[in-house]
């Protein structure tokens, strides 16, 4: 079978396009790589730009190697060491992700050296290379470091490397909410049944965007009135309440839609794709005319706030958004309206 893939640019976001005769074989086998989706305009396929995928399909872009052919070859192997341990470790895809791509940045900044060989100092001159000559943000420091500890801690065994490392402190931020009648207006200008139904879901019980899109017809429990969540962030299973005024509207999306296995697919079966989710997300807040820079995430952060106002206990919000750590689920108390902006200033009770 002869195949061609190359870098390109779709909706503004880099993807690689693969070039194939039709043969079903091949899209069943295409369909099960991570990202991949299918361009009605360009009528091929196209996945993610990921070092994976770059190694699958041995793509040179037009001359300028991609990230992963300008790590030089020692270090290449040890690359597919670090991807091969967070496999067995068994992380989540988006962890796998996060943490290869940023252990490539740091591999083609050390350009010939070897990783194996370096000492604490190397990764302190590489971090302060972020912060002064990249200006990246606190979080994404963060973000490389746990990705190189992870190499040197679990591929390398080295307990004690990270010990004399610093890290930045992290800004303080907190959830960005919406206001009820805000959410309400959301809802009002989707008119699409399966998108009012997913952002409806996300608001109604607290749902990441990675938990909507792997929602199954077999985890909605209309009797008992509950929504099982499987496998969520941490691989930690859990159940929401089923919102009653969401049930009839439910029954019309499984009338209307048919879907299979998952609650919403896409076009061509399959779960729908946490792009598609967010783009769903952002047409909503442009028709409603919200003027608020926010994501699919903040239904989830206005469903703890709003729990909150209505005097759930904090703990009952914990187990509901699946938080390990109680110090996550008292972020929203910081942004409640039973919290500070209630308090009455003396200036506004003197006589």
């Amino acid at each position: 079978m002869n195949w061609s893939a190359k870098i390109i640019s779709h909706n503004g976001e880099k993807r690689i396009a693969v070039y194939f005769e039709k043969n079903k074989d091949l899209i069943e086998r295409i369909k099960k790589l991570e990202g991949s989706r299918w361009s009605q305009s360009l009528r091929v396929w196209h996945l993610p730009l990921t070092i994976e995928h770059i190694i699958r399909f041995k793509l040179d872009d037009d001359g300028k190697r991609p990230i992963a052919f300008k790590i030089s070859e020692q270090n290449f192997i040890e690359l597919n060491k670090f991807i091969q341990q967070i496999h067995l470790k068994g992380y989540s895809s988006s962890t796998l992700k996060t943490y290869k791509n940023e252990f490539a940045i740091f591999l083609q900044y050390l350009k010939n050296k070897d990783v194996i060989t370096c000492k604490s100092d190397d990764v302190k001159n590489y971090l302060f290379y972020c912060i002064n000559e990249q200006k990246i943000t606190e979080a994404s420091v963060h973000s490389r470091i746990n990705a190189i500890k992870f190499y040197f801690e679990k591929v390398l065994f080295l307990k004690d490397f990270f010990i004399e490392i610093p890290r930045p402190k992290k800004a303080n931020k907190l959830p960005k909410v919406f206001a009820k009648s805000d959410v309400k207006k959301l809802f009002e200008v989707t008119t699409n049944l399966k998108h009012n139904t997913m952002l409806k879901l996300c608001y109604g019980l607290g749902l990441r965007v990675s938990e909507i899109i792997n929602l199954k017809i077999s985890d909605i429990d209309s009797k008992n009135m509950q929504v099982f969540i499987e496998r969520a962030k941490g691989k930690k299973d859990r159940y929401a309440n089923l919102p009653e005024t969401i049930l009839e509207q439910l029954r019309a999306y499984f009338i209307e839609y048919k879907p299979k296995i998952y609650l919403f697919e896409g076009q061509y079966g399959g779960k729908y794709s946490t792009r598609s989710a967010q783009q769903v997300f952002k047409i909503a807040l442009e028709r409603s005319k919200i003027n608020k820079d926010l994501g699919i995430h903040s239904l989830r952060h206005s469903f703890a706030t709003h729990l909150l106002e209505q005097g759930t206990d904090i703990r009952f919000i914990q187990e509901l958004l699946g938080h390990k750590d109680i110090k996550t689920t008292l972020l929203y108390t910081h942004v409640s309206d039973k919290s500070i902006r209630k308090i009455i200033s003396p200036l506004d009770s003197l006589d």
